[in-house]
């Protein structure tokens, strides 16, 4: 499973690099998440700079999508040539939005007016590209799935690794993530929240 994790400039780290840890925990099991990005290098909120892993083109052949935010989503959802090369398909791909990554899911038609999660910031946008927000960390519809709050990240992951693998997988990888001491209690409650209890 390939897995294009979408980062563009001013991106949230905690979206982009804790998703992509916890599914390449499943390197042995072929799984790989790439950092993928519209340019060679991309600057997160707080300075960060990273090289891309793979360039945007690369949703054409990846198994899953997932986008996180970034404080410069509504200006890549504004982007017509952006978003062209964003041809994701829920007939063949898994995918995924974070928080104002949801935004680029409505534009791209990709959730209509199904019930979607977004962060408290970016919600006014996305209800005003006519979705249907609702209170909660984490809604999925057949191949697509939104998560709000940057810590919701693992929901995402876990969900993508639960629908692509097993909901076993899922929790071996959580459980390797999740706090000493608290590893039982984590993985039950993430996996009852993404409704992957195998």
């Amino acid at each position: 499973m390939q897995v294009a994790v979408l980062t563009f400039d001013g991106f949230n780290e905690l979206d982009s690099f804790v998703a992509a840890a916890i599914l390449n925990r499943l390197r042995p099991q072929g799984w790989t998440a790439h950092i993928t990005a519209p340019t060679d290098t991309v600057t997160s909120l707080n300075g960060v700079t990273v090289d891309r892993q793979q360039p945007l083109g690369f949703v054409e052949e990846a198994d899953a999508v997932l986008i996180g935010s970034g404080y410069r989503t509504r200006e890549i959802a504004a982007d017509p040539a952006i978003l062209a090369q964003l041809r994701l398909d829920p007939t063949r791909h898994l995918i995924a939005a974070q928080c104002s990554g949801t935004l680029l899911l409505a534009k791209l038609g990709l959730i209509g007016d199904l019930p979607a999660c977004t962060d408290l910031t970016s919600k006014p946008w996305v209800v005003e590209a006519g979705v249907t927000v609702i209170d909660a960390p984490f809604a999925a519809h057949g191949n697509v799935a939104t998560a709000g709050g940057c810590l919701a990240a693992p929901y995402l992951a876990a969900w993508m690794i639960a629908r692509g693998g097993s909901p076993d997988l899922a929790r071996e990888a959580l459980h390797y993530v999740a706090p000493v001491g608290e590893k039982d209690r984590f993985v039950e409650h993430a996996l009852s929240v993404i409704g992957a209890q195998p």
